[in-house]
C-alpha cells in the first residue's frame, strides 16, 4: 500500500512553523508511514536551519510531478529580506495565506491525501489584506463548504466548538438550535469515523451553572441548547447536557464521553490547552478535504530560537494519515 502524500503548510515564515516543519522533514520515522510535502519556500526553510541550528531541507521541488519522500514544494513566495524572525509582517501574512491556497488547491485536485497546516499569525493576515480570521474560514470558504466545525484532538481531551473566532459579546446571538445539531452531527460522524465505535458526547451549557434553570443567562440553555439536544437524539446520537462548563471536563467524566460539545472557543481550549497543550490536533470538520493542524500559534517570542516543540505538527500529520486511510 503506497504511503500517503501529506501537504504541510509551513505557516507564517517570521514563526515557529518553518522550525517545526525542519523536525517533520529530517525525522526517519516519518518517511515510513507518509510523503510530507512542504508547501512554502526553500530560503526560509533556509534561514530556519540556519538560525536553530538544525539540518537544512534535503530535497526541494518546483512541482508536485518530481516530489519524492519527504520535501519542500518551492513557492517561491517571499524572500528572506522581506521579512524578520520574530516580528509581525504584511509580507509574510501574504506567503502564509498562500501556502494554505495552494495546499488546498492541491488536495481538492486528489494531488494530495490530506492538508496539515502550520500556525498562521491573524494579525499579519489582517496587515495582508486577508480577511479570514483563520484557516478554519480560508478551508470553508474556499472549499465551498456549507457545515464545517473546529475539533480539537487529543488521547486525553477531545472537544468541538460552536462558535470559534469571535468575541464573547457576539456569541449568544450565534447560537442557534440548527447551528448547535450541525455541530453534534459533524460531531458523532468524526469522532466514530477515529475512534471506530459510536461515541458518547457531552454538551456544555452557555452560562454558569448551566444556566441554573433561567436564573444566569437569557435561557439559552432551556430555549436554544436544550432543544438541539432533543432534536439530536431523536436521530440517534448519544448526547448529555447541557451540563455546567465547570464540571465538564473532571477526570471521570473525561473517562465516561468521548467529546465535548462547547459553545465558545476558551470554553474548550482552556482545558485541552492545559491537559494537551504539546499533542493536541485541531480538525475541520464538514470540509470534503482531510484537513489537520498543530494546535498552537506562530510563538513568535520563541520563533528562531530553536527551542519549538514539534509534536503537535508530527500528532497533525499522524491523525492525517490515519483519516486518510479510512
Amino acid at each position: 500500500m503506497p504511503r500517503p502524500r501529506i501537504a504541510v503548510t509551513m505557516g507564517d515564515p517570521a514563526g515557529i512553523g518553518p522550525e517545526v516543519c525542519l523536525h517533520l522533514l529530517n525525522d526517519s520515522a516519518i518517511k515510513d508511514i507518509v510523503e510530507p510535502v512542504v508547501f512554502g519556500d526553500a530560503c526560509v526553510l533556509e534561514k530556519a536551519a540556519n538560525e536553530c541550528g538544525l539540518k537544512p531541507p534535503a530535497q526541494i521541488v518546483k512541482s508536485l510531478a518530481d516530489a519524492e519522500g519527504p520535501c519542500v514544494l518551492d513557492l517561491g513566495v517571499i524572500s528572506v529580506d522581506e521579512y524578520e524572525t520574530g516580528i509581525i509582517n504584511a509580507a509574510t501574512g501574504r506567503a502564509g495565506y498562500r501556502y494554505v491556497t495552494q495546499a488546498i488547491d492541491s488536495a481538492l485536485a486528489g494531488e494530495v491525501n490530506a492538508v496539515t497546516t502550520g500556525p498562521l499569525n491573524k494579525e499579519a493576515l489582517k496587515m495582508a489584506g486577508v480577511s479570514y480570521p483563520g484557516h478554519t474560514e480560508i478551508f470553508a470558504n474556499l472549499t465551498d463548504s456549507e457545515r464545517t466545525c473546529m475539533l480539537q484532538y487529543s488521547e486525553e481531551i477531545r472537544c468541538v466548538f460552536v462558535t470559534t473566532h469571535v468575541g464573547y459579546a457576539e456569541v449568544p446571538a450565534l447560537l442557534t438550535e440548527k447551528r448547535i445539531l450541525d455541530v453534534i452531527e459533524l460531531c458523532e460522524e468524526a469522532i466514530q469515523r477515529i475512534r471506530g465505535k459510536k461515541p458518547r458526547l457531552l454538551c456544555c451549557g452557555l452560562n454558569p451553572h448551566a444556566g441554573e434553570n433561567g436564573l444566569f443567562g437569557h435561557g439559552e440553555e432551556e430555549q436554544i441548547i436544550s432543544p438541539a439536544l432533543d432534536a439530536a437524539r431523536e436521530r440517534g446520537i448519544d448526547i448529555t447536557g447541557p451540563l455546567p462548563p465547570d464540571t465538564a471536563f473532571l477526570p471521570q467524566r473525561r473517562k465516561e464521553f468521548d467529546c465535548v460539545v462547547c459553545m465558545y472557543h476558551d470554553q474548550g481550549h482552556i482545558p485541552l490547552k492545559a491537559l494537551a497543550f504539546d499533542n493536541a490536533v485541531n480538525i475541520t470538520l464538514g470540509l470534503p478535504v482531510i484537513r489537520t493542524s498543530v494546535d498552537h500559534g506562530t510563538a513568535l517570542d520563541i520563533a528562531g530560537k530553536g527551542i519549538a516543540n514539534p509534536n503537535s505538527l508530527f500528532e497533525a500529520v499522524k491523525l492525517a494519515v490515519r483519516l486518510s486511510s479510512k
